[in-house]
């Protein structure tokens, strides 16, 4: 199963009955199995968790700890950008040259890295004194 193909079957799971806006991610880990994830909202927590951090997640659960790939896909005008939060946690498993393709339901597509999207991220090397 491709990468667009996992991300837009996980979204039509999500979890959105506020904001109506469902999203799905699938990340490729660099064994090659694909692990997807969506929106999950609740009352206490209307902005709910993300589809990435959901993908990332289930990897992490499966044992495993590096990104090769992302997948975005949510039902609006134009490509869907990770949000901030999930910008960090992507870049906690992937390099800054790791692809991510941001999509439509409607087949627009747009391609970045990990670097482009979160470029001057803080990562292990701001931990270490000199």
């Amino acid at each position: 199963m491709s990468l667009r193909n996992a991300a837009a079957a996980v979204r039509e799971n999500a979890h959105a009955p506020y904001s109506k806006f469902k999203v799905g991610a699938a990340v490729r880990s660099a064994s090659g199995q694909i692990y997807v994830g969506c929106n999950v909202e609740n009352v206490a927590y209307p902005e709910g968790t993300c589809a990435e951090a959901g993908a990332i997640a289930a990897m992490v659960a499966a044992g495993e700890t590096e990104l090769a790939e992302v997948y975005v896909i949510a039902d609006c005008p134009s490509p869907i950008p990770p949000c901030g939060g999930c910008r960090q946690k992507i870049k906690e498993f992937a390099g800054n040259d790791v692809k991510v393709t941001m999509a439509t339901t409607d087949g627009a597509e747009r391609e970045s890295t990990v670097g482009d999207l979160l470029p001057g991220a803080f990562d292990t090397d701001h931990l270490e004194r000199k």
